[in-house]
């Protein structure tokens, strides 16, 4: 269960077999934390054990929605439907806008070694959830740092002061840092009122206002006021703060399709059945 602690919520992942068999850390898209609108899920997968990621995930389709994909170590291949592939390597991401449809696969290119990184589905807005899919690759080089006395933060999506990410999401407005904070030191930041935001801390702990927060945890922030101190215990944290313009939307999903009605899954069901899913071959991708 969450542990409900003032204005914030603190929710432990759930270890959760997805793909062929590959272990995620989820937080998002669990009975604690279902459809947190624009998120529908977070996955974290984090092990030096090939028995839990070795079997990747196969072809599978997406639809009505993005998915963004964060290597932190290891390597990841990516094919799609559309022709394109890439190597997701340590500190790389990809942007995919799924849209109309995509069928793709992400499968590991190693067979040993350590395999970690993040998985957010972003919800589309209903008048998007058809349109032209969208792809965009980057290496870790390409991502801005802001390096302080007290932590380091990598920008993924959006601007954090004057470093621009080269990812703008203009439909959500999602931003998502990485940020690594130092024993002891405070990471201060005010988020944008209104949204939904969260903290999710995957190396060491600390404290989010006050309240201790563990490792493998999602932190629920207020979307009435986005200010929050989080202080790291001695061994220093690492955590994304991601946060995102809700739609207030109805959500029906069916396993990878997001739509907004029931008739919109069966129609993208029917469509997948009939091979008509990948029904527009205008793709845009960026690669850098």
């Amino acid at each position: 269960m969450d542990t409900v602690v003032s204005s914030a919520r603190i929710i432990p992942a759930t270890a959760v077999p997805e793909g062929a068999g590959v272990i995620v850390h989820r937080t998002i898209g669990t009975p604690a934390l279902r459809n947190y609108d624009p998120f529908l899920l977070l996955d974290h997968i984090g092990s030096d054990n090939p028995d839990d990621y070795i079997a990747g995930f196969p072809p599978h389709p997406h639809r009505g929605f993005i998915t963004f994909t964060y290597m932190l170590d290891g390597h990841m291949q990516h094919q799609d439907s559309m022709g394109n592939t890439g190597d997701l390597g340590p500190g790389s991401a990809q942007w995919m806008k799924a849209a109309s449809g995509v069928i793709h696969s992400e499968m590991p290119k190693q067979e040993n070694g350590l395999l970690r990184g993040f998985q957010l589905w972003i919800n589309l807005p209903a008048a998007n959830k058809m349109d032209h899919p969208e792809y965009q690759e980057f290496t870790a080089e390409a991502f801005p740092l802001v390096e302080t006395a007290d932590y380091r933060l990598k920008v993924l999506i959006g601007r954090f002061v004057d470093a621009v990410a080269p990812i703008q999401d203009d439909l959500t407005q999602v931003t998502y840092f990485d940020v690594q904070l130092q024993p002891g030191r405070h990471f201060q930041h005010r988020l944008p009122a209104r949204n939904t935001s969260f903290i999710y801390v995957f190396e060491g702990n600390g404290q989010f206002n006050g309240q201790d927060v563990a490792r493998h945890s999602l932190v629920a922030v207020d979307a009435d006021d986005g200010a929050f101190d989080f202080a790291a215990g001695k061994e220093g944290a690492r955590f994304i703060v991601v946060s995102g313009k809700p739609l207030h939307e109805p959500v029906v999903q069916h396993g990878p399709f997001v739509m907004n009605t029931r008739e919109q899954i069966d129609q993208a069901l029917k469509d997948f059945q009939s091979n008509q899913f990948v029904r527009d071959r205008a793709w845009i991708k960026r690669k850098q």
